[in-house]
Protein backbone atom coordinates (compact mmCIF):
# COMPACT_ATOMS: atom_id res chain seq x y z
CA UNK A 1 0.00 0.00 0.00
CA UNK A 2 1.28 3.46 -0.92
CA UNK A 3 1.32 5.74 2.10
CA UNK A 4 2.46 9.06 3.52
CA UNK A 5 5.74 8.80 5.44
CA UNK A 6 5.75 12.42 6.62
CA UNK A 7 4.19 15.83 5.99
CA UNK A 8 6.57 18.79 6.09
CA UNK A 9 6.40 22.57 5.86
CA UNK A 10 8.73 25.56 5.99
CA UNK A 11 7.98 29.22 6.60
CA UNK A 12 10.59 30.42 4.08
CA UNK A 13 11.54 29.30 0.60
CA UNK A 14 14.96 27.83 0.00
CA UNK A 15 15.13 26.15 3.40
CA UNK A 16 14.61 22.65 4.77
CA UNK A 17 11.06 21.68 5.65
CA UNK A 18 10.23 20.13 9.01
CA UNK A 19 7.71 17.39 9.84
CA UNK A 20 4.30 18.28 11.25
CA UNK A 21 1.78 15.96 12.86
CA UNK A 22 -0.88 16.99 10.36
CA UNK A 23 -1.22 19.62 7.62
CA UNK A 24 -4.23 21.35 6.10
CA UNK A 25 -4.46 21.53 2.31
CA UNK A 26 -6.60 24.22 0.68
CA UNK A 27 -7.95 23.97 -2.89
CA UNK A 28 -6.02 26.03 -5.46
CA UNK A 29 -3.65 27.16 -2.74
CA UNK A 30 -1.57 24.44 -1.12
CA UNK A 31 -0.57 23.69 2.46
CA UNK A 32 -1.58 26.22 5.06
CA UNK A 33 1.51 27.79 6.61
CA UNK A 34 3.94 26.63 3.92
CA UNK A 35 6.05 29.15 2.03
CA UNK A 36 5.35 27.50 -1.33
CA UNK A 37 1.58 27.74 -1.06
CA UNK A 38 -0.20 30.07 -3.45
CA UNK A 39 -2.22 30.30 -6.64
CA UNK A 40 0.33 28.63 -8.92
CA UNK A 41 1.11 25.19 -10.31
CA UNK A 42 3.67 24.02 -7.69
CA UNK A 43 1.53 24.17 -4.57
CA UNK A 44 2.62 20.85 -3.05
CA UNK A 45 5.86 18.90 -3.60
CA UNK A 46 6.22 15.14 -3.17
CA UNK A 47 9.29 12.91 -2.96
CA UNK A 48 9.46 9.15 -2.43
CA UNK A 49 11.30 7.67 0.53
CA UNK A 50 12.82 5.29 -1.99
CA UNK A 51 14.54 8.28 -3.61
CA UNK A 52 15.83 9.43 -0.22
CA UNK A 53 17.36 5.99 0.32
CA UNK A 54 19.41 6.43 -2.86
CA UNK A 55 21.06 9.44 -1.29
CA UNK A 56 21.65 7.58 1.96
CA UNK A 57 23.46 4.91 -0.03
CA UNK A 58 25.80 7.61 -1.31
CA UNK A 59 26.74 8.49 2.25
CA UNK A 60 24.51 11.48 2.91
CA UNK A 61 23.67 11.56 6.61
CA UNK A 62 20.82 13.03 8.65
CA UNK A 63 18.24 12.71 5.89
CA UNK A 64 15.17 13.41 7.96
CA UNK A 65 11.85 14.11 6.17
CA UNK A 66 11.80 17.51 4.52
CA UNK A 67 15.54 17.75 3.90
CA UNK A 68 14.86 17.87 0.17
CA UNK A 69 12.20 20.56 0.78
CA UNK A 70 9.40 18.13 -0.05
CA UNK A 71 5.98 18.70 1.50
CA UNK A 72 4.94 15.06 1.42
CA UNK A 73 7.36 12.17 1.76
CA UNK A 74 5.82 9.03 0.25
CA UNK A 75 6.46 5.30 0.17
CA UNK A 76 5.21 2.50 -2.08
CA UNK A 77 4.47 4.58 -5.19
CA UNK A 78 6.75 5.42 -8.13
CA UNK A 79 6.17 9.13 -8.50
CA UNK A 80 8.50 9.51 -11.47
CA UNK A 81 6.29 7.55 -13.88
CA UNK A 82 3.09 9.50 -13.20
CA UNK A 83 2.05 11.55 -16.25
CA UNK A 84 1.02 15.17 -15.91
CA UNK A 85 -2.64 15.44 -14.98
CA UNK A 86 -2.57 12.31 -12.81
CA UNK A 87 -4.75 12.68 -9.73
CA UNK A 88 -3.81 11.24 -6.36
CA UNK A 89 -6.09 10.72 -3.39
CA UNK A 90 -3.90 11.50 -0.38
CA UNK A 91 -5.73 11.09 2.90
CA UNK A 92 -9.02 12.88 2.30
CA UNK A 93 -7.54 15.27 -0.28
CA UNK A 94 -7.09 15.09 -4.05
CA UNK A 95 -3.93 16.36 -5.76
CA UNK A 96 -3.21 16.74 -9.48
CA UNK A 97 0.32 16.31 -10.79
CA UNK A 98 1.47 19.49 -12.58
CA UNK A 99 5.25 19.08 -12.93
CA UNK A 100 7.85 16.32 -12.82
CA UNK A 101 11.15 17.48 -11.35
CA UNK A 102 12.56 20.99 -11.63
CA UNK A 103 15.67 22.84 -12.63
CA UNK A 104 18.01 23.41 -9.70
CA UNK A 105 19.34 26.97 -10.03
CA UNK A 106 21.01 27.13 -6.61
CA UNK A 107 22.55 23.83 -5.57
CA UNK A 108 21.43 22.76 -2.10
CA UNK A 109 23.68 21.62 0.72
CA UNK A 110 23.15 17.97 -0.23
CA UNK A 111 24.28 18.60 -3.82
CA UNK A 112 27.36 20.32 -2.50
CA UNK A 113 28.15 17.26 -0.37
CA UNK A 114 27.88 14.51 -3.01
CA UNK A 115 27.49 16.30 -6.36
CA UNK A 116 23.87 15.29 -6.96
CA UNK A 117 20.34 15.64 -5.57
CA UNK A 118 17.22 13.58 -6.27
CA UNK A 119 14.57 16.27 -5.87
CA UNK A 120 15.19 17.96 -9.26
CA UNK A 121 14.83 14.65 -11.11
CA UNK A 122 12.57 12.48 -8.94
CA UNK A 123 10.42 14.94 -7.05
CA UNK A 124 7.01 15.92 -8.38
CA UNK A 125 4.73 18.90 -7.89
CA UNK A 126 0.97 19.12 -7.65
CA UNK A 127 -1.92 21.46 -7.11
CA UNK A 128 -4.72 20.88 -4.63
CA UNK A 129 -8.05 19.92 -6.21
CA UNK A 130 -9.91 18.84 -3.06
CA UNK A 131 -8.82 20.21 0.28
CA UNK A 132 -8.56 18.44 3.60
CA UNK A 133 -5.98 17.13 6.04
CA UNK A 134 -3.00 14.85 5.48
CA UNK A 135 -0.94 13.10 8.14
CA UNK A 136 1.68 10.38 8.48
CA UNK A 137 0.31 6.95 7.57
CA UNK A 138 -2.47 8.21 5.28
CA UNK A 139 -3.06 6.04 2.23
CA UNK A 140 -2.17 7.28 -1.25
CA UNK A 141 -4.35 6.06 -4.11
CA UNK A 142 -4.00 6.67 -7.83
CA UNK A 143 -7.13 8.09 -9.43
CA UNK A 144 -7.11 7.12 -13.12
CA UNK A 145 -7.57 10.17 -15.34
CA UNK A 146 -10.77 10.36 -17.37
CA UNK A 147 -9.95 9.56 -21.00
CA UNK A 148 -11.91 11.50 -23.61
CA UNK A 149 -12.24 11.50 -27.41
CA UNK A 150 -13.79 14.40 -29.34
CA UNK A 151 -15.34 13.96 -32.79
CA UNK A 152 -16.37 16.97 -34.83
CA UNK A 153 -19.12 16.09 -37.32
CA UNK A 154 -19.00 18.51 -40.24
CA UNK A 155 -18.91 18.11 -44.02
CA UNK A 156 -17.22 21.49 -44.43
CA UNK A 157 -14.80 20.88 -41.59
CA UNK A 158 -13.85 17.48 -42.99
CA UNK A 159 -13.21 18.91 -46.47
CA UNK A 160 -11.21 21.84 -45.08
CA UNK A 161 -13.67 24.48 -46.27
CA UNK A 162 -14.43 25.57 -42.69
CA UNK A 163 -12.12 25.73 -39.69
CA UNK A 164 -13.12 23.46 -36.83
CA UNK A 165 -13.57 25.73 -33.82
CA UNK A 166 -15.83 23.51 -31.70
CA UNK A 167 -13.33 20.65 -31.28
CA UNK A 168 -10.47 22.86 -30.03
CA UNK A 169 -12.86 24.78 -27.76
CA UNK A 170 -13.93 21.52 -26.13
CA UNK A 171 -10.31 20.39 -25.73
CA UNK A 172 -9.51 23.63 -23.92
CA UNK A 173 -12.60 23.39 -21.69
CA UNK A 174 -11.80 19.79 -20.73
CA UNK A 175 -8.11 20.18 -19.93
CA UNK A 176 -8.74 20.63 -16.20
CA UNK A 177 -11.15 17.68 -16.10
CA UNK A 178 -9.85 14.94 -18.38
CA UNK A 179 -7.19 13.80 -20.82
CA UNK A 180 -8.27 14.31 -24.42
CA UNK A 181 -6.45 11.48 -26.15
CA UNK A 182 -8.00 11.71 -29.60
CA UNK A 183 -9.66 14.35 -31.78
CA UNK A 184 -11.24 13.62 -35.16
CA UNK A 185 -13.23 15.37 -37.86
CA UNK A 186 -15.77 13.32 -39.82
CA UNK A 187 -18.28 14.13 -42.58
CA UNK A 188 -21.99 13.97 -41.88
CA UNK A 189 -22.27 10.35 -42.88
CA UNK A 190 -24.09 7.97 -40.58
CA UNK A 191 -22.06 4.86 -41.39
CA UNK A 192 -18.70 6.56 -40.90
CA UNK A 193 -19.81 8.13 -37.62
CA UNK A 194 -21.16 4.82 -36.33
CA UNK A 195 -18.05 2.94 -37.43
CA UNK A 196 -15.80 5.42 -35.59
CA UNK A 197 -17.88 5.32 -32.41
CA UNK A 198 -17.73 1.51 -32.41
CA UNK A 199 -13.98 1.47 -33.00
CA UNK A 200 -13.21 3.94 -30.20
CA UNK A 201 -15.58 2.38 -27.67
CA UNK A 202 -14.70 -1.25 -28.39
CA UNK A 203 -10.96 -0.66 -28.26
CA UNK A 204 -11.26 0.28 -24.60
CA UNK A 205 -9.47 3.05 -22.78
CA UNK A 206 -11.92 5.81 -23.73
CA UNK A 207 -14.34 6.79 -20.98
CA UNK A 208 -16.34 9.46 -22.80
CA UNK A 209 -16.77 10.30 -26.47
CA UNK A 210 -18.13 13.77 -27.18
CA UNK A 211 -19.48 14.47 -30.65
CA UNK A 212 -20.09 18.04 -31.78
CA UNK A 213 -22.34 18.82 -34.71
CA UNK A 214 -25.02 17.10 -36.76
CA UNK A 215 -27.81 17.26 -34.15
CA UNK A 216 -30.25 19.59 -35.89
CA UNK A 217 -32.96 19.34 -38.56
CA UNK A 218 -30.80 19.59 -41.68
CA UNK A 219 -31.09 16.58 -44.04
CA UNK A 220 -27.47 15.54 -43.35
CA UNK A 221 -27.70 15.94 -39.55
CA UNK A 222 -27.43 12.26 -38.64
CA UNK A 223 -25.26 12.20 -35.51
CA UNK A 224 -28.13 11.13 -33.20
CA UNK A 225 -29.08 8.31 -35.58
CA UNK A 226 -25.49 7.08 -35.75
CA UNK A 227 -25.25 7.20 -31.97
CA UNK A 228 -28.53 5.37 -31.43
CA UNK A 229 -27.38 2.66 -33.86
CA UNK A 230 -24.33 1.73 -31.75
CA UNK A 231 -25.27 2.23 -28.08
CA UNK A 232 -26.31 -0.56 -25.74
CA UNK A 233 -28.15 1.65 -23.27
CA UNK A 234 -29.80 5.04 -23.62
CA UNK A 235 -28.98 7.86 -21.15
CA UNK A 236 -31.82 10.35 -21.77
CA UNK A 237 -31.15 12.50 -18.70
CA UNK A 238 -27.99 14.08 -20.13
CA UNK A 239 -29.49 15.64 -23.29
CA UNK A 240 -32.67 16.46 -21.36
CA UNK A 241 -30.64 18.47 -18.83
CA UNK A 242 -28.69 20.18 -21.61
CA UNK A 243 -31.84 21.18 -23.47
CA UNK A 244 -33.46 22.42 -20.28
CA UNK A 245 -30.49 24.66 -19.51
CA UNK A 246 -30.16 25.81 -23.11
CA UNK A 247 -33.85 26.76 -23.20
CA UNK A 248 -32.99 29.49 -20.68
CA UNK A 249 -30.71 30.97 -23.33
CA UNK A 250 -32.63 30.36 -26.56
CA UNK A 251 -35.95 28.74 -27.37
CA UNK A 252 -34.28 27.13 -30.38
CA UNK A 253 -32.76 24.63 -27.96
CA UNK A 254 -35.96 22.60 -28.26
CA UNK A 255 -34.91 21.81 -31.83
CA UNK A 256 -31.84 19.87 -30.73
CA UNK A 257 -32.05 16.13 -31.38
CA UNK A 258 -28.87 15.35 -29.42
CA UNK A 259 -28.80 12.05 -27.57
CA UNK A 260 -26.50 10.15 -25.22
CA UNK A 261 -25.90 6.52 -24.45
CA UNK A 262 -23.50 3.82 -23.31
CA UNK A 263 -21.62 1.34 -25.45
CA UNK A 264 -19.83 -1.22 -23.28
CA UNK A 265 -17.96 1.00 -20.78
CA UNK A 266 -17.90 4.15 -22.89
CA UNK A 267 -20.36 7.02 -22.61
CA UNK A 268 -21.23 8.80 -25.87
CA UNK A 269 -22.64 12.33 -25.62
CA UNK A 270 -23.84 14.46 -28.55
CA UNK A 271 -23.14 18.20 -28.32
CA UNK A 272 -24.27 21.01 -30.65
CA UNK A 273 -22.09 22.13 -33.54
CA UNK A 274 -21.50 25.76 -32.63
CA UNK A 275 -18.59 26.37 -30.21
CA UNK A 276 -20.68 28.49 -27.86
CA UNK A 277 -23.56 26.04 -27.65
CA UNK A 278 -21.20 23.06 -27.33
CA UNK A 279 -19.45 24.69 -24.36
CA UNK A 280 -22.74 25.64 -22.73
CA UNK A 281 -23.98 22.06 -22.95
CA UNK A 282 -20.65 20.62 -21.82
CA UNK A 283 -20.81 22.82 -18.71
CA UNK A 284 -24.11 21.17 -17.77
CA UNK A 285 -22.54 17.70 -17.83
CA UNK A 286 -19.13 18.40 -16.29
CA UNK A 287 -20.28 18.41 -12.63
CA UNK A 288 -21.42 14.77 -12.95
CA UNK A 289 -18.84 13.46 -15.43
CA UNK A 290 -16.47 12.06 -12.80
CA UNK A 291 -19.25 10.14 -11.04
CA UNK A 292 -20.59 8.88 -14.37
CA UNK A 293 -17.17 7.51 -15.32
CA UNK A 294 -16.57 5.99 -11.89
CA UNK A 295 -19.89 4.17 -12.18
CA UNK A 296 -19.11 2.88 -15.66
CA UNK A 297 -15.75 1.62 -14.44
CA UNK A 298 -17.45 -0.18 -11.57
CA UNK A 299 -15.80 2.04 -8.95
CA UNK A 300 -18.99 3.69 -7.68
CA UNK A 301 -22.47 2.33 -7.15
CA UNK A 302 -24.44 4.82 -5.05
CA UNK A 303 -25.94 7.84 -6.77
CA UNK A 304 -27.72 9.30 -3.74
CA UNK A 305 -26.52 12.64 -2.43
CA UNK A 306 -24.47 12.69 0.77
Amino acid sequence: MARVVAVNISKKRGTFKYPETEVLLKPDYGIEGDAHAGNWHRQVSLLAQESVEKMRALGVKDLTPGKFAENITTAGIDLTVLPLGTRLAVGNTVLEVTQIGKECHQHCQIFQQVGMCVMPTEGIFAKVITGGTVKQGDEIMLIPAIQVAIITISDKGFSGVREDRSGPALVEALKEHAVVGKTLILPDEKDKIAETLIRLADAGGVDVIFTTGGTGFAPRDVTPEATMAVIDRLVPGIPEAMRQKSMQITERAMLSRATAGIRKQTLIVNLPGSPRAALECLAVFLPVMEHAVETLRGAAYECGRK
